[in-house]
């Protein structure tokens, strides 16, 4: 079975690409299951309704976050109210919504999904370590597929968790630092993995962000305010091929697109 994967959506430029290029993706590939990280995907912070709505619409089947998950206050009750939406396992009990789940694939088969959040560098969460271990035995029990979304700030925390799930998760693909790495392979195991796989977002920007503002914070020090830079939007990701009957990953292929049809996004153009 084949994963695409789409790294993190950054605001409008990262919505229109998404929405451009999924469609010629999809012919492409032929994926069974489409996963997007949309954590930055409403105006650089957090997701809404409409933009889940309008993200599923495009094609998107599961969608997980990070740490800006909880920026749309008067939005969190979408994490409850939608299943396909996850947010990182390893936040304290009580937090609204949930971390992992169980998905039927286009051809019926059953996957699990999760969201986890790095400690290095970002705010204090529970273990991810201990945290995916239950995960793992939990899904384990029901089917051999478990795609892992890690977001996380570090390299080398990325890269211990990665292997901290070899052979035990079919897929570990970090996520939040918005740009993608070139150390995609298969980890001992069968686990396909990749320390980060970029972000769907304007193409001339600092991670995302207006150059201009991101210079003046570096220049000066100051808390310039920082807002999406208007620019054309690149999609990246990666395309995952899994054996179904062993969970195990046989191949994984970077992507990076820049070119969108601006008359494919106007659904997307109002959000």
């Amino acid at each position: 079975m084949r994963i695409l994967f789409l790294g993190d959506i950054v605001g409008k430029p990262g919505r229109d690409a998404v929405v451009g290029l999924l469609p010629e993706l999809r012919e492409e590939f032929a994926p069974e299951l489409v996963i997007a990280n949309a954590e930055n995907a409403a105006g650089g912070r957090g997701v809404t309704r409409s933009i889940v709505r309008a993200l599923r619409a495009s094609g998107v089947d599961v969608i997980t976050t990070g740490n800006h998950v909880w920026a749309k206050t008067d939005e969190l009750d979408l994490l409850d109210d939608e299943p396909c939406v996850l947010r990182p396992a390893n936040y304290p009990p009580g937090s609204p919504g949930r971390g992992w789940g169980l998905f039927r694939t286009k051809k019926g088969t059953l996957i699990g999904v999760a969201n986890l959040i790095g400690r290095a560098l970002m705010e204090p969460v529970d273990d991810p370590f201990r945290a995916a271990d239950a995960i793992i035995t939990q899904v384990l029990e029901q089917t051999p597929l478990l795609f892992i979304d890690f977001h996380a700030e570090t390299t080398s925390e990325k890269t211990a968790f990665g292997w901290h799930c070899a052979g035990r998760a079919s897929v570990v693909v970090g996520t939040h630092t918005h740009v993608q790495t070139a150390d995609e392979r298969i980890l001992p195991g069968g686990t396909a993995y990749i320390t980060d796989a970029g972000m769907c977002g304007p193409e001339d920007s600092v991670i995302g962000m207006d150059i201009e503002a991101a210079l003046a914070r570096f220049k000066t020090q100051l808390p310039h305010r920082l807002q999406v830079a208007d620019s054309y939007g690149t999609l990246c990701g990666v395309v995952v091929d899994l054996d179904e009957s062993t969970g195990k990953a046989q191949s994984i292929q970077r992507l990076r697109r820049s070119e969108v049809n601006l008359q494919a996004v106007e659904p997307l153009a109002k959000l």
